[in-house]
């Protein structure tokens, strides 16, 4: 009896180490013992033999192509210095025996743990070549704050190119976002020596006008009836401050001779 135990819970074993269980977020292919690959996808959470064959995973959400250190030109001809983008994209999981059978497997890439990321490199080539048609569109001093702009373009340039090869229902663009734009380092410089004389010429200017108003006041204050009425109101602020015993003098009319009498 317990021979027999034994031998049962040894094929059972046998059994679920040939099994391969296809994970949430994935489906699965099989490839039979002849090579040739089944059509219909295997559901998440299903268990599948693989004593006999093999059974073929790929992840179908949330698939992030990332682009590094591109260099896109601007409408004005520069090369930005740094543009790093994303693009996450989905699989339609209906789509993946079509997908994996009839495109090029140049279109996917496979990591060590054996699973096959569909159409990684087809996105990749598309959402590079959007990217260089967005940048284009924009000086390169704008590209900065036209980041929101640059991803609407690149989303649009990559559906279109989906739609033209029929594949807007098996590749879904989920976001995409620009990580970094850093225009060329001369091109920056550049645009801070504008800044920079710009502030000099508006520091200048603003020094003319105070020189030429405070020209316009001295000419102003130097004409003969302004010099009377400057003259009468210092007068006047001594008398007063005589009265009120803060000064001890004696006011001599401007207009006294030597002799003490008072000119006319």
């Amino acid at each position: 009896m317990n021979k027999f135990v034994m031998m049962a819970f040894a094929g059972v074993l046998s059994i679920t180490m040939g099994c391969t269980r296809i994970e949430t977020g994935e489906v699965g292919l099989r490839v039979g013992f002849d090579k040739q690959t089944q059509m219909q996808e295997l559901n998440p959470g299903s268990f599948n033999q693989t004593l006999i064959g093999e059974v073929l995973t790929f992840p179908v959400r949330d698939i992030a192509v990332n682009l590094d250190n591109v260099k896109p030109q601007t409408s004005d001809n520069s090369t930005l210095s740094e543009f790093d983008l994303t693009v996450i994209y989905s699989i339609n999981p209906a789509s993946a025996g079509e997908l994996y059978t009839t495109k090029s497997r140049a279109f996917h890439i496979t990591d060590e743990a054996g699973d096959t990321y569909l159409m990684y490199n087809y996105i990749t080539t598309l959402a590079r070549t959007a990217a260089y048609k967005a940048v284009a569109k924009f000086p390169a001093m704008e590209s900065v704050r036209k980041r929101d702009e640059i991803e609407e373009e690149v989303s649009k340039l990559v559906l279109e190119a989906l739609k033209h090869e029929k594949l807007e229902s098996s590749l879904i663009i989920t976001k995409v976002q620009v990580r970094n734009i850093v225009p060329a380092l001369s091109i920056v410089e550049t645009a801070n020596e504008a800044i920079a004389a710009q502030n000099r010429l508006i520091a200048k200017t603003k020094e003319v006008e105070i020189a030429e108003q405070e020209a316009a006041r001295q000419a102003f204050l130097s004409r003969p009836a302004n010099l009377d009425y400057m003259r009468a109101q210092a007068e006047l602020n001594v008398s007063e401050a005589i009265k009120e015993g803060k000064v001890n003098t004696i006011i001599v009319p401007h207009n006294m001779t030597m002799l003490g009498s008072v000119g006319k």
